[in-house]
């Protein structure tokens, strides 16, 4: 089981590479085809996209074909389409590549972090979220060594390399999704697939849906408008805006970290209480009239408090709705926190060209209530279903 870990581990890693690969590549992308700089998020918007319906119907797939060849598909799919972006003659091309990388996501991103969630411990899920992290950090390195010297489509080549191994450490690793399991892992569980419907009706999902969304939301409306908010409203140097921004991801990860070492210590649910705890103060300081220095710290224990409360409900998806619906309900949650991931960033610019850029920390503001709130009602409708379970 312990090397089948490494290869999961290494999976997620695989999962970031594409994800933060387009951001880096597109100041050269754009000038050297003669591409608008705002159509980006065209792309973006399909990745993110694609991965939201991958994710909402990947359930019946992962039952009939199981986690390990879904996971080794759909990672060959997002190789393929990193090697397609690195000879694309034309932004035309780089559409269908883009459907295609977002399905790959969601299915491993789904499949995966249920695996996880029915078989191994807390600590594993909060783990391989820093393996995501390793991954999202990767891709931007091999675009910067490749700038420098054969160009953004170098870039591309390099992380369909490292796509390339990883799915060929999966297709070799295929054995060991049986020979590493109990006899319970081994056997295919018995899911329910559950629709979008019949999931919508029921009110403690519908709230869970609401937290994944708030969660993936203030992650990524730091990530995508932090650096611009110190930049414009603290007057920081860019460059020290983008250093601020790295030091956001920092805490980001050592809350993951921190959560997973200390999974057989405190609860999965008194964790997601402290991240939530540490995450207000963070949120009331961005608010305040501060120096920028002092909001650099609010963006780090944003990042520390917040990190660790997606992979948390994540896991504990069987325990709060059973085993046999947590892949229909686990793919609809990352749907959902998809979802968030497409909106914050656009929710942020409207705002900010309504009323300027002073109101980004009132919009995390109210994605954290919202967050909480929905939070409280999820907890209380678990406690009167007697499914709540304040030791797991």
């Amino acid at each position: 089981m312990a090397f089948l870990m490494v290869v999961i581990y290494v999976a997620f890693i695989g999962l970031g590479v594409p994800d933060s690969l387009i951001g880096s590549a597109w100041p050269a992308l754009h000038a050297e085809l003669d591409i608008p700089v705002e159509a980006v998020s065209i792309l973006t918007l399909l990745i993110s996209g694609c991965t939201v319906l991958s994710s909402m119907f990947s359930a019946g797939i992962l039952n009939k074909v199981g986690t390990a060849k879904v996971t080794v598909f759909s990672t060959a799919m997002t190789a393929a389409a990193l090697f397609g972006f690195s000879v694309a003659p034309s932004f035309g091309f780089m559409i269908p590549l883009a459907v295609i990388l977002g399905l790959g996501a969601g299915a491993i991103d789904s499949g995966l972090n249920n695996y996880v969630a029915l078989h191994c411990k807390a600590s594993h899920m909060n783990f391989l979220h820093c393996f995501y992290g390793v991954g999202v950090s990767l891709s931007p390195y091999l675009m910067s060594q490749a700038l420098s010297d054969i160009g953004w489509r170098g870039g591309y080549r390099y992380a369909f390399y490292v796509q390339a191994a990883i799915t060929l450490l999966l297709l070799v690793s295929l054995p060991l999704w049986k020979k590493t399991a109990s006899s319970e892992q081994a056997e295919e569980e018995k899911s329910v697939n559950l629709s979008f419907v019949q999931m919508a009706k029921k009110p403690e999902v519908r709230q869970v849906w609401i937290i994944m969304l708030a969660t993936n939301a203030i992650e990524y409306a730091c990530g995508v408008w932090g650096s611009t908010y110190l930049v414009t409203e603290k007057g920081f140097e860019t460059k020290y805006g983008a250093l601020a921004l790295t030091i956001y991801y920092v805490g980001m990860s050592v809350g993951r970290f921190v959560s997973g070492l200390l999974s057989d210590k405190i609860s999965t649910w008194k964790r997601i209480g402290i991240g939530t705890a540490i995450l207000a103060p963070a949120v009331i300081i961005m608010l305040l009239p501060l120096p920028g220095t002092v909001a650099v710290v609010g963006l780090f224990f944003i990042g520390l408090g917040n990190g660790s409360i997606y992979p948390n409900m994540i896991h504990l998806t069987p325990h709060n709705f059973g085993k046999e619906v947590s892949q229909s309900i686990m793919g609809s949650q990352i749907a959902f926190a998809y979802i968030g991931v497409m909106l914050a960033p656009p929710m942020v610019s409207l705002i900010s060209g309504l009323f300027g850029i002073g109101v980004y920390p009132v919009l995390l503001a109210v994605l954290y209530v919202i967050m909480v709130i929905a939070l409280k009602c999820f907890t209380n409708r678990l406690k009167k279903q007697n499914r709540y379970n304040k030791d797991v």
